[in-house]
């Protein structure tokens, strides 16, 4: 489930809170970083598990219609498309979602809860995409995929009273959402009809990305006054104190990267960080971030601080 650029985001935003306290417990932020990636597994938990939950709306009101004193004929002979759509079906009765669903104490059981989701149905049932699937006249297990991709991109990923919940609820889902919604959706695409059907595990099996997270944050921590010396001979018209903490973080977490994963190319880490600056520090900071570390590359691989292993891995 995990890419590894928002990994080393995970990892950034942990040595930022660890380097702005005491810097006295490095497994107090490690134990606080991978909670945050917990956390962020329980938020594809909340996404998947909404659709049910609509379906759970769209059939009370079928239900309660069907009561009514004088009962119209669409009242007693409702379009049930949406209720009947298979891969929420699908979704509602998977095994392994229930079980992670469990294990995370991940539902949505509550008055609050179930306001957001009363709310959302009616919205929907006024939307396009879900006039245009009730009213098409087309059947089938890929016509029900391609509604819940839509309802679920257009629909249910931007409403605001959803949103609002999330950003209540944890304060590490603010930079989550987009990749959690964009994992529902990944994973709903996959589905097939007579097909496995797997949710995706927090962390691949047989990966390393776990291991990877947590001495890319150690390292960094006992590299820190080696980097340190080298960012500030390299940036000797600057002051370390004067260039933007977010900038020195990145580039003490790229300059250890370089030296402890043999197994990841040069270049491939130099666009990480460079990537992730353009969206946690100055408009500016890109630029001067490539240009030290272009220099210290050089320097490292002098030193011989930098051993790549593998075909096509020295660049």
């Amino acid at each position: 489930m995990l890419n590894r650029r928002h990994l080393r985001i995970k990892v950034l935003q942990a040595l930022y809170a660890f380097y702005q306290g005491d810097k006295d417990d490095i497994y107090a932020a490690e134990k606080e970083m991978l909670r945050a990636i917990d956390k962020m597994y329980e938020l594809y938990l909340y996404l998947f598990l909404t659709l049910p939950e609509l379906k759970h709306k769209g059939e009370h009101r079928i239900a309660e219609n069907a009561k009514k004193l004088l009962p119209t004929e669409e009242d007693l002979n409702p379009n049930r498309k949406f209720v009947d759509n298979k891969i929420i079906e699908i979704i509602e009765n998977h095994p392994t979602l229930r079980a992670e669903s469990e294990n995370y104490k991940v539902n949505w059981l509550g008055a609050v809860e179930q306001e957001i989701f009363r709310k959302m149905y009616l919205h929907i049932r006024e939307s396009e995409v879900y006039f245009e699937f009730m009213n098409n006249g087309v059947t089938g297990f890929d016509e029900d995929k391609q509604f819940a991709v839509q309802l679920f991109k257009t629909e249910i990923a931007n409403f605001q009273a959803l949103y609002d919940y999330f950003e209540e609820k944890s304060i590490h889902w603010l930079d989550d959402i987009d990749l959690a919604c964009s994992m529902v959706i990944k994973t709903i695409k996959q589905f097939s009809e007579d097909g496995a059907n797997a949710i995706l595990p927090l962390y691949k099996e047989n990966d390393d990305e776990k291991e990877f997270i947590v001495q890319l944050l150690r390292k960094t921590v006992s590299f820190d006054d080696y980097n340190v010396k080298i960012i500030d001979d390299l940036t000797k018209n600057w002051e370390v104190d004067r260039i933007a903490k977010m900038d020195v973080l990145l580039m003490k977490m790229a300059l250890t990267e370089l030296q402890i994963f043999p197994n990841i190319p040069k270049k491939v880490t130099l666009n990480e960080y460079i990537e992730i600056s353009k969206f946690y520090s100055t408009p500016k900071s890109n630029l001067f971030i490539n240009g030290v570390l272009d220099k210290a590359i050089l320097r490292l691989e002098k030193e011989n601080k930098i051993v790549k292993i593998g075909r096509g891995l020295m660049n």
